[in-house]
């Protein structure tokens, strides 16, 4: 078995290929990588230091020489009684241009400017957190693992379903289960509209949100609270974009999305009461991809996980078809040059898994008392004479 300090030997002989590295502050951060090919919302200061307050945050920008070649969003998180700090990278490191024979050298050398930097000279745990990938092999994890990354923990629900968006409209709708495409048709002939928001509606859509968060009762683990950071920044940089339908002067329906790099994600979405009837979800997605093929560089929409809900991956599975792909969520991939941090960054994430999975388990037991109570009230209601 490879152990973190012969796995440090080995990442010590690549110090040639080191790249050249810099800390940036948080805006000019965003600034510089709204524009790169793989950047996520994840790996935007703006959204992590809302997302993640109580933990430091140093945006590494790579180059070699004149040529900058990608960035990572470190996340440093002390643990308890200073006896490690993990550099957490979430959905990164990740590079300024995916094309090119020399890509996977690329990101091997800023994973080893990572590890010279955080493990070797610093004694941190470095861990990453790769995206999920289309195949049965996922390209980061072999990465990471030929430089003695070990897999960690992983997330409960890991499937991810991930549309593709460079089809035309014929294409994509033949690409559709026969159910979406069904639901779709019957969305189109409601009369409903479409309309691109832009950052001064975010009023609009936290109004339908919260609507929605008071009817359904869910447990809301999503950091909708970032949103409002989001919105906030300034034009030329990865700031998402606002989507609604309406039906007549009424918004039914709407979602954030954020439209930067060579893959979209879907970051929040609301609906109104009216919308599950009038198929209103099945035109908003519709209109959205349509949207990202003619607006942006994106070849792909991540439409994220499903939480376990039955509901949400028919409606995904759907939507991405014959085309795009499901995939899993690799567990976190972990690195320490010294044992101390290994274990202690492994016993931290193991505890914080347990307490998670805990913390989620009565969040639903409590939600569910709610929803009985709700039912038995308008049963009793409707028996009254």
């Amino acid at each position: 078995m490879t152990t973190p300090a012969s796995a440090a030997a080995g990442a010590l002989r690549t110090n040639a290929l080191l790249l050249d590295h810099r800390v940036l502050d948080g805006a000019a951060w965003d600034r510089a990588v709204s524009g790169f090919d793989g950047i996520c919302q994840e790996q935007l200061h703006a959204y992590a230091s809302l997302r993640w307050p109580g933990v430091e945050l140093e945006p590494v920008l790579f180059s070699d020489g004149d040529e900058t070649l990608g960035g990572a969003l470190v996340m440093l998180q002390r643990l308890p009684m200073g006896v490690a700090t993990v550099a957490l990278v979430k959905w990164g490191p990740f590079l300024a241009r995916n094309e090119g024979t020399d890509r996977d050298a690329v990101m091997g050398r800023m994973i080893d400017t990572l590890v010279a930097e955080y493990a070797q000279k610093r004694s941190m745990m470095v861990s990453i957190m790769p995206h999920a990938e289309a195949g049965e092999v996922n390209g980061m994890v072999e990465i990471l693992a030929g430089r003695g990354f070990r897999p960690g923990v992983g997330v409960k629900y890991p499937m991810r379903y991930v549309v593709d968006v460079s089809l035309d409209d014929e294409a994509r709708l033949a690409a559709f289960s026969q159910k979406w495409r069904y639901n779709l048709r019957k969305a189109m002939k409601a009369g409903l509209e479409f309309a691109v928001g832009t950052p001064d509606d975010i009023g609009r859509f936290m109004t339908l949100y919260q609507a929605m968060s008071e009817r359904k009762l869910f447990a809301d683990h999503s950091g909708i609270d970032t949103l409002d950071g989001l919105m906030a920044m300034p034009d030329g940089t990865a700031r998402p974009e606002l989507f609604f339908v309406s039906q007549g002067e009424k918004t039914i329906a709407g979602a954030a999305i954020f439209t930067a790099g060579e893959t979209a994600c879907y970051l929040y979405g609301a609906t109104d009461d009216a919308a599950l009837d009038l198929r209103a979800g099945y035109l908003l997605h519709w209109q959205i991809i349509g949207w990202l093929r003619d607006n942006t560089n994106a070849r792909l929409y991540d439409l994220g996980g499903t939480d376990g809900f039955a509901g949400l991956h028919q409606f995904k599975s759907g939507m991405v078809g014959d085309a795009g792909h499901i995939s899993p969520l690799p567990p976190t991939m972990n690195f320490a040059s010294h044992w101390p941090a290994y274990v202690a960054g492994t016993a931290a994430y193991k505890a914080r898994e347990i307490l998670t999975r805990s913390r989620d388990a009565a969040m639903a037991a409590r939600l569910e008392m709610q929803k009985r109570f709700r039912t038995s009230v308008r049963t009793s209601s409707k028996q009254r004479p």
